[in-house]
């Protein structure tokens, strides 16, 4: 009795070795396909993300960028205190405003609230208010 459960032990374990070695190799192919679409995934977000810049209005200078820095200065003065931050505030705000953001006036509280100022819904409603008479028009 000893030697047939000592053998069927072994058939087991062997049994386990062979099914774990080739489980290897297709371990393997199934990282290398992983990798594969992680690296396609990581290209198309990259991609959309180019898209989304696409999304953006340009850069305004001269005259409209004063107009859009005013905008948000009205709402608080301190906003402009980086004017490329605000400016590239006001452009994704305007991507969100455009895209159909959900709450576009939480959105631009949230946006504009920075370097210790926090904003309300109502500060982002004006904020809308402004951007939408200078840098992104209602089309």
């Amino acid at each position: 009795m000893r030697i047939g459960t000592t053998t069927a032990a072994f058939a087991v374990v062997l049994a386990v070795t062979v099914v774990g070695c080739s489980g290897d190799k297709d371990s393997d192919r199934k990282a290398d396909a992983t990798k594969s679409t992680v690296t396609e995934a990581s290209g198309a977000a990259e991609n959309s993300g180019a898209a989304k810049n696409a999304d953006l209005p340009p850069e305004p200078t001269g005259a409209d960028r004063d107009a859009v820095l005013k905008a948000v200065q009205d709402v608080h003065g301190t906003l402009i205190h980086d004017e490329d931050k605000a400016i590239d505030a006001a452009r994704n705000q305007c991507a969100a405003l455009d895209g159909g953001a959900t709450n576009p006036d939480h959105s631009a509280a949230q946006r504009f609230s920075y370097d210790g100022v926090t904003l309300t819904d109502d500060d982002g409603r004006h904020i809308n208010i402004g951007l939408r008479k200078t840098l992104c028009p209602e089309a």
